[in-house]
């Protein structure tokens, strides 16, 4: 992949902690173990939800194993202006000015206001307000 992800031990993901799955970060929300076998490593399986579209996702591997975890950069934005399901942000701090889609969660998106601070995210080149 790229330097936005970072190899992590299995052994170190936890509850909360952000992974890939099959090529799409996700919020890690359960973790369940079996125990090794004879001549086996135990096994994990781990399901998670999409950092950006909430869907869920299991991967099941081996104990000795290694995921990726996301580099994930917050960043402060000044909304612009709000054109349909576009909103034309202002990054605080390089002062970089480009359009985002309006959340689809109504909470978030009611926050999305001309003039207000919002804060997103960027993770694998990706953007979104959170």
């Amino acid at each position: 992949m790229s330097s936005e992800v970072r190899p992590i031990d299995l052994h170190d993901v936890k509850v909360g902690r952000y992974i890939i799955i099959d090529g799409v970060p996700c919020v890690v929300k359960n973790i369940t173990s079996s125990a090794p076998g004879k001549h086996g490593h135990a096994k994990f399986r781990i399901e998670g939800e999409g950092v950006f579209d909430g869907k869920k996702r299991i991967v099941a591997m081996s104990g000795h194993g290694r995921v990726e975890s996301p580099v994930i950069d917050k960043k402060n934005a000044q909304v612009l202006s709000i054109s349909g399901n576009k909103v034309q942000v202002m990054d605080m701090e390089t002062y970089e000015t480009f359009e985002l889609d309006m959340p689809l969660d109504p909470e978030v998106a009611k926050k999305v206001r001309e003039g207000e601070s919002i804060i997103f995210w960027e993770v694998m080149g990706i953007k979104q307000i959170k």
